[in-house]
């Protein structure tokens, strides 16, 4: 087989079962409304939960740091890529979030990567929830460590994998809101199934940072749980971009001697940073709590209403909200229909998720009002019947 046949067949094989991803070219995908082309359609698939990449304090944020700084960084962290936004941004979210150190990634995908590349190797032992974010399942399965899975939340099967004898260490990984189903780890379970085998505990808390928990400080927080390695990304509830990994002042000297997303990666621009401290401070005031129970209100609104309907639900209390339909086909025949209508709805399928669970993934965000609940309620009874 030849590399153009090799490809044909792969793309042949996606398009056979309904799972070819395709990209759409919108003018506005972040905020209460996307546009594509001349028409607006109400928006149901940006993860901006609170609405902050529209916010003026975040938006002037950046461009006042573009004229200070310039548009880019102009290297690495290690070069000359780490400047006065970046150490501040730094410093604000360790004292934030309670930990020694926290250091800046270009994107949670690189953070995972790098923090497990960095830590495991070939006498460790990697056990992840089976049905933790892409690039934490991918990372491990690079790893020379070895990788077990325990099944979804279940922290039994979590403390027994952890009772069998491994020669190195044992990290534990998991989301602290699950980016498919909506719903949060048992991470305080987690964490004393971990502990009691003198293992570490890796949260990725995506998308928890800034919508849950006391002022924001995420899904570990409202638990009362602080897991030795804290992933947070910046593209969901903060409204920008990038990542950052909290954890001890020794652990932080580590990664910056062994992490290569960290080491050979250009740093974000210091105008992102800039923004991305507006977007913290706006998190941690009045108008991020009312902005976070707004977001309650509706999600709330939302699952009151979607009760009758002949679809399968998740015990999702979060921005989160799928809704399983099952097979590939009529989940993208559902994604249309309610297109039709004005509202945009994202159908996820397999890969992506397991076999037979293709679902509409819908998010809530503060920018939305209850009118907006209301109408994608009406459609979806219509798009189901």
């Amino acid at each position: 087989m030849t590399w153009q046949q090799r490809i044909d067949a792969a793309l042949d094989a996606r398009r056979a079962a309904d799972a070819l991803r395709v990209r759409t070219t919108v003018a506005n995908g972040a905020g209460r409304f996307l546009t594509r082309g001349q028409q607006r359609y109400a928006n149901f698939s940006s993860n901006d939960y609170l609405g902050l990449s529209q916010h003026p304090d975040v938006v002037r944020a950046w461009q006042q740091g573009a004229e200070q700084y310039g548009v880019g960084s102009g290297g690495s962290g290690h070069v000359s890529g780490y400047t006065t936004a970046h150490q501040a941004l730094e410093d604000h979210l360790a004292g934030w979030l309670g930990y020694d150190r926290a250091l800046l990634f270009i994107s949670g995908f690189a953070a995972n990567q790098a923090l497990i590349a960095a830590l495991t190797g070939k006498d460790d032992r990697i056990v992840a929830d089976r049905l933790s974010h892409a690039s934490l399942l991918e990372a491990a399965s690079h790893s020379p460590a070895q990788l077990r899975r325990f099944a979804h939340n279940d922290a039994a099967q979590l403390a027994a994998l952890l009772d069998k004898p491994c020669e190195g260490q044992q990290l534990v990984v998991t989301e602290g809101i699950f980016s498919m189903d909506g719903d949060s780890a048992p991470l305080g379970e987690l964490h004393t199934a971990a502990q009691r085998n003198a293992s570490w505990l890796l949260v990725d808390d995506a998308h928890g940072i800034g919508v849950t928990g006391p002022e924001g400080r995420g899904t570990a927080a409202s638990l009362g749980v602080k897991p030795e390695m804290l992933v947070v990304t910046f593209g969901k509830g903060v409204g920008v971009s990038g990542a950052a990994v909290l954890c001890s002042a020794s652990v932080a000297d580590y990664l910056l001697q062994f992490a290569r997303h960290l080491i050979y990666s250009t740093s974000m621009p210091p105008a992102q940073a800039v923004a991305l401290l507006a977007a913290f401070n706006v998190i941690r005031s009045d108008d991020g709590d009312d902005r976070r129970q707004r977001l309650a209100s509706l999600i709330g609104q939302f699952r009151a209403g979607v009760s009758g309907l002949p679809l399968q639900i998740t015990a999702s209390q979060s921005a989160i909200q799928p809704l399983i339909v099952g097979e590939n086909d009529r989940a993208l025949q559902m994604a249309n229909t309610l297109r039709q209508q004005g509202i945009w709805v994202t159908a996820i399928r397999p890969p992506t998720v397991p076999m037979g669970t293709a679902r509409l993934r819908l998010t809530l965000t503060a920018a939305h009002q209850p009118a907006d609940i209301t109408a994608l309620l009406e459609a979806l009874h219509a798009a189901s019947e």
